[in-house]
């Protein structure tokens, strides 16, 4: 038996009001033979788990196919069932990050996880993890990860090297994992896309303030580990328990409560947590996820609208208008702008929210030169788009009559009605005016001037000054100040109300009404179960809709880089895609006839994209992107902002200055985080500190473009 220093952690060291939700730590032991975890198994009983609040264990491993495996331990449990669902909070934020194949890292090293306590006891634990490294060593331990979040949120993350014997660099799948972690957990409280999650995957798991610890060693090892505690008499609760269970992740009903339960209960009686199963909240959880994946748009678009006509947060570089005026911004965006949708850095944007329910609005266009591009991108409150004006339609100066349903009659004969009319009776327009430079930025204020909408009645009356209305939905969600647990449906409601579903949704609409979801329809008046589960729905209808787009499978591969389908823009009932890959990653998308966005979020092994690495993209000679008008790379945190950089360049391309060809005529551009040397920081775009992903836009590109036909280079890691 392997001797231990001995760790005293009393009763007394525990604050008798401690709340599980907000002290609850994951401490994971890894340690690698049977007699080792045995004598580590009887150490944690020999710590009184119960007096910390350690209750369940949590086993993460990986097979040969690089899967991932969870599994809770109900070894300690002193709160009945119910810590079986802050585990399957847990749990859920580590399967998105297990669940990523970690090829081509061929240590297949593994993150084995261990028991859930208190501030004291993960303290203590970290000190008896570290004075065991002589015996992890003989079993090919190696790091100590440590994952540390501030009372700020932030996420901290360092590798403690026990010295290793394996002869294997661990660094490269510590910052995968860490840098996955970083991604789920560094998200702030209210962040644009939230709406009113409470709980995303760890970062709320990983509380502020808290620490989480785990230390990598060989697969061969991991069945052991799992062998020693089965040994022990441990009962088991798989993943699939845990979806039975269905405590969700996120603002579940009693989440709160759950800390003074866990409290409360007798601390000399020892449980598994028992199975539950209620099939009225399953079914209603099960319908309510469809639900929400169904009326994201609306929702997003709902506060969207609200924020940018209600809400002067910034209103030089986000959005401020009343109803049915332009926004113009004056300057092309940069990192002060930080409300997501990862926007361009090539064109100043003009965006309305339009009001047709009662009568068409008229967009005035002048005339705008041949050679600058410019576009009015028009879409529907679902996030598809309808219609465009601009250069590439053939537009001219004039005037465009946008009309909602429903609506009949006749039009000033200078007026052109845009055709099809929207769906919709409310609409957004993102107008795009290509600007070059700083230079050429009053050439383009010129031309935004003259944008103009006029709703009918007061065409022709240009002595009558146009109401400023601001009157819109105010959706009861967080960043519209509203903490109700179920104002995003209570939002959605209003919102299908305001603008009518498809009249073949009706089956789907008729299943949402059975759980309280329509048009007009009060979620309140449901029982307690079904809004039990609804608010179940809203902690992991986010982290499922972000999974969906950074996963990829919309989305053709070549090179790394991920070419949109050709509806992409106008997803209709493919409602995962229109949640996910339009409306959520970046509130609408371009017709790919209009632009062709490439994401890239690996380099040319696989792997993410770190700001720890040095990559080059290489165009040959004849190779550079086949476009009409120009195309762009801008590079983005994972908060889909762009990133401060000391240069202050987001963008590069065919238009920027001073981009240097290489001697055989190709161009190589540099992504890194330190200037690569002044003879190449022409071709430099700067990728700041943590995770990032580019997007390469390319503007009324050429039909082999569309059609994937054209492979763009791969990201090539070059350190």
């Amino acid at each position: 038996m392997v001797e231990y220093p001995e760790t005293q952690v009393s009763k007394a060291d525990i604050k008798a009001d401690m709340s599980l939700s907000e002290k609850l730590q994951l401490v994971a032991n890894v340690f690698a033979s049977k007699e080792v975890t045995d004598a580590v198994m009887e150490k944690i009983k020999g710590l009184h788990p119960q007096t910390m609040d350690a209750s369940n264990v949590l086993i993460l491993t990986g097979d040969d196919k690089d899967k991932a495996n969870i599994n809770i331990i109900g070894i300690f449990s002193t709160s009945g069932g119910d810590i079986a669902a802050l585990a399957e909070r847990i749990a859920a934020g580590l399967t998105a990050i297990a669940e990523k194949p970690v090829k081509p890292l061929t240590e297949k090293r593994q993150l084995v996880a261990g028991i859930f306590a208190s501030k004291a006891s993960a303290d203590a634990a970290m000190e008896k993890i570290k004075s065991l490294g002589p015996q992890l060593q003989k079993v090919n331990a190696s790091n100590i990860l440590v994952l540390a979040k501030d009372d700020k949120g932030k996420v901290d993350i360092n590798l403690i090297d026990i010295g290793s014997t394996s002869g294997m660099n661990i660094a490269a799948l510590a910052e995968r994992i860490a840098e996955d972690i970083i991604t789920v957990a560094s998200k702030p409280v209210g962040s644009p896309a939230e709406l009113n999650v409470q709980v995303t995957h760890l970062g709320h798991a990983l509380n502020p303030g808290s620490v989480a610890i785990g230390l990598f060693v060989d697969p061969q090892y991991a069945e052991k580990i799992k062998a020693g505690i089965e040994k022990a008499g441990a009962q088991f609760l798989t993943a699939e328990d845990l979806k039975r269970i269905g405590a969700g992740l996120g603002v579940v009903e009693g989440t709160n409560d759950l800390a003074a339960k866990a409290a409360a209960a007798p601390q000399t009686e020892l449980q598994a947590a028992p199975v539950i199963f209620d099939w009225q909240e399953e079914y209603a959880y099960s319908l309510g996820l469809q639900a929400f994946i169904y009326g994201f748009p609306y929702v997003y678009n709902a506060l969207t609208r609200y924020k940018w006509t209600n809400l002067p947060q910034d209103p030089k570089r986000v959005p401020y208008a009343p109803v049915n005026h332009f926004w113009h911004a004056t300057e092309l965006i940069d990192a002060t702008y930080r409300d997501g949708g990862c926007p361009n850095n090539d064109t100043l944007y003009s965006i309305a929210w339009v009001d047709l329910s009662k009568e068409p609005v008229i967009l005035s266009v002048p005339e705008i030169p041949a050679d600058r591009y410019w576009t009015f991108e028009l879409s529907t409150f679902t996030s598809d788009n309808f219609a465009y004006v601009g250069k590439r339609i053939g537009s001219k100066a004039g005037n465009y009559a946008l009309i909602g349903p429903d609506w009949h009659g006749d039009l000033p004969r200078d007026v052109t009605a845009v055709t099809p009319s929207s769906p919709t009776p409310w609409i957004l327009i993102l107008g795009r005016t290509l600007a070059d430079s700083v230079d050429d930025l009053p050439s383009v204020h010129a031309l935004q001037a003259q944008y103009r909408l006029t709703p009918l009645s007061f065409w022709g009356k240009p002595e009558v000054k146009l109401p400023e209305s601001r009157n819109v939905y105010k959706p009861a969600v967080a960043l519209a100040g509203s903490n109700d647990p179920l104002g995003p449906w209570k939002t959605l409601n209003a919102m299908l109300a305001e603008n009518s579903p498809a009249t073949h949704h009706e089956v789907l609409l008729k299943q949402f009404e059975t759980i309280g979801i329509g048009p007009g329809l009060d979620i309140e008046q449901q029982p307690e179960v079904v809004k039990r589960a609804l608010q179940r729905v809203l902690g992991v209808g986010m982290s499922l809709l972000r999974q969906q787009f950074m996963s990829g499978v919309w989305a053709k591969f070549v090179n790394g880089w991920r070419y949109p389908p050709s509806n992409m823009g106008r997803f209709g009932d493919e409602f995962l895609l229109r949640a996910a890959d339009q409306s959520l990653a970046g509130i609408v998308a371009n017709d790919p006839v209009e632009a062709v966005y490439l994401v890239n979020l690996t380099d040319n092994s696989g792997e993410p994209l770190t700001s720890a690495h040095r990559y080059e993209v290489t165009f040959p000679k004849g190779h550079e992107p086949p476009v009409d008008a120009f195309w762009s790379m801008t590079v983005y945190g994972t908060d889909n902002n762009l990133i401060p950089n000391q240069i202050n360049r987001y963008s590069i391309g065919n238009r920027n200055p001073g981009v240097k060809k290489n001697e055989d005529g190709g161009t190589t551009f540099y992504f890194q985080s330190e200037s690569p040397g002044p003879d190449k920081e022409s071709n430099w775009l700067p990728t700041g500190n943590g995770a990032w992903f580019t997007i390469m836009r390319m503007y009324i590109p050429h039909p082999e473009v569309v059609n994937a036909e054209w492979k763009c280079p791969p990201i090539v890691r070059v350190d």
